[in-house]
């Protein structure tokens, strides 16, 4: 939906439409679940971010979204920082990979896998880790 201009770069146009789509699928499951949940986003004032954060009565969640295929350390960052506030929250990071994986105890999902389990008036599963990195 974003104009395209000359001198944007490929990844700058498809992450902010990852995002995007990530945006309108938890906008829907909080508009269809009967329990009341907020969606918010997380910055502090070190301008360190969550893109996504899911709060009501079934859900905590602090959601990241990557356009890459692979993670890296970098990329945790943010979510680490959410958790260390909010140790009660799960966090996820979601990308554009095929492999499940739980890094530093942060779930990494492909982003096609959560938007496929995210069903309104389903509590989000609890994923179990298909394989363990540092």
């Amino acid at each position: 939906m974003r104009p395209q201009r000359p001198l944007d770069q490929q990844e700058e146009i498809t992450g902010g439409a990852l995002e995007g789509l990530v945006a309108q699928h938890l906008r829907a499951w909080t508009m269809y679940t009967p329990e009341p949940h907020d969606l918010f986003f997380w910055r502090t004032r070190s301008e360190v971010e969550v893109d996504f954060v899911l709060y009501g009565s079934t859900e905590f969640l602090a959601i990241e979204v990557k356009n890459a295929a692979r993670i890296h350390a970098r990329d945790l960052v943010s979510l680490k920082a959410f958790r260390q506030e909010y140790p009660t929250s799960r966090q996820f990071l979601l990308y554009r990979g095929t492999e499940r994986q739980t890094i530093d105890g942060i779930t990494c999902l492909p982003c096609e896998e959560f938007l496929r389990t995210l069903l309104p008036g389903h509590i989000l599963p609890q994923y179990a880790p298909a394989s363990h990195a540092q």
